[in-house]
């Protein structure tokens, strides 16, 4: 009799878990010496609902893949690791996480520390309490470096013209969605994802507060001055139509100036007869023209390149595995 009752008892399906209140996304790239540390952080808060840990490894060339292996095995709460293929960078790695998360709200933040694990809970009570789809983190003083403090400022002011975002809002890394938001924001499958600008087109129900931000504890910042000119390019180039309409304004700026110039030097030949038969009207020519058609050409290519990867299919990311504890699911592209 009680082998039978087994028997029918494994046959049955097995529930899901349940959903999380909260998910903490944490994309990881040279994060091997701290993210040990920040996940035994996170693991001894307690936000209303539960609480799971996503991590999402983008191809760290150290041995990251390693030490989130080990915390499957270790780590006091539910916990996914997703491993990328390659190197897809911070906005793809998210997007993956966010595909994995289950909770309620999702958290996105960085693996260095520098975001301290106490102030998750103060973020996610202010989106779950405030009922706001995004709550975004400000700081009251950066702990980054002054050309990193400078290029933030940049892409912000950037973010302030081309996206349809309050003049108001800082944009970092560490915010907190709602379910809502990160269904419609994981629908994107382009290869250039910019998650501040999918946010800002699925909502309006943003708000922000201000919490600590502390000095980097081991090694230095991911983002090189490349990897800030690629983020802006995302930027500029992926939600807005601004950068062609700068071309026509430049156009017609050099336009413009072409005139005057063409004045000048008619003027100049007329009554200075100091330089030698057209050549400041052809330098004048050369120069405008050259530089208006190189800047729209370099803005065209641009747009028509990640046009053309879009439609051959490259991949936002590829995923090698994903392993919830000791579950592990198939590749999946």
């Amino acid at each position: 009799m009680n082998d039978s009752l087994s028997q029918v008892d494994a046959s049955l399906p097995v529930a899901p878990p349940p959903r999380p209140g909260l998910s903490i996304v944490v994309p990881v790239y040279r994060g091997a010496a701290t993210i040990g540390r920040l996940v035994d952080a996170l693991s001894d808060l307690h936000p209303a609902g539960g609480l799971e840990i996503v991590l999402v490894n983008d191809g760290s060339p150290d041995n990251s893949a390693e030490v989130c292996a080990e915390l499957l095995a270790t780590a006091r709460v539910p916990l996914v690791y997703v491993e990328h293929a390659r190197n897809y960078g911070e906005h793809n790695a998210v997007m993956t996480g966010l595909r994995e998360a289950r909770g309620d709200f999702v958290i996105t933040m960085d693996d260095d520390l520098q975001n301290p694990p106490e102030e998750v809970v103060k973020l996610y009570d202010h989106a779950r309490l405030g009922d706001w789809d995004v709550v975004y983190t400000r700081y009251g003083l950066k702990q980054h470096a002054a050309w990193r403090n400078l290029g933030s400022r940049f892409a912000n002011a950037v973010a302030d013209r081309l996206l349809d975002k309050p003049k108001w809002l800082y944009l970092s890394s560490f915010r907190c969605m709602s379910a809502l938001v990160v269904q419609a924001v994981t629908r994107y499958s382009g290869p250039y994802p910019y998650v501040d600008g999918l946010i800002m087109q699925v909502t309006q129900r943003i708000d922000s507060i201000e919490v600590h931000h502390l000095p980097r504890l081991e090694g230095r910042s991911n983002y090189t001055l490349t990897r800030l000119v690629r983020l802006w390019l995302n930027l500029a180039t992926s939600f807005s139509l601004a950068p062609l309409r700068l071309a026509v304004w430049a156009g017609i700026a050099m336009s413009i100036l072409g005139a005057l110039g063409a004045v000048a030097t008619i003027a100049e030949a007329l009554f200075i007869h100091q330089t030698p038969s057209g050549w400041a009207s052809t330098m004048a020519v050369l120069l405008l023209v050259s530089g208006v058609q190189s800047m729209i050409l370099g803005i065209l290519g641009e747009y028509v390149g990640r046009t053309f990867l879009s439609a051959n299919g490259k991949p936002q990311g590829t995923v090698r595995h994903v392993r919830r504890n000791t579950q592990i699911t198939g590749s999946r592209t």
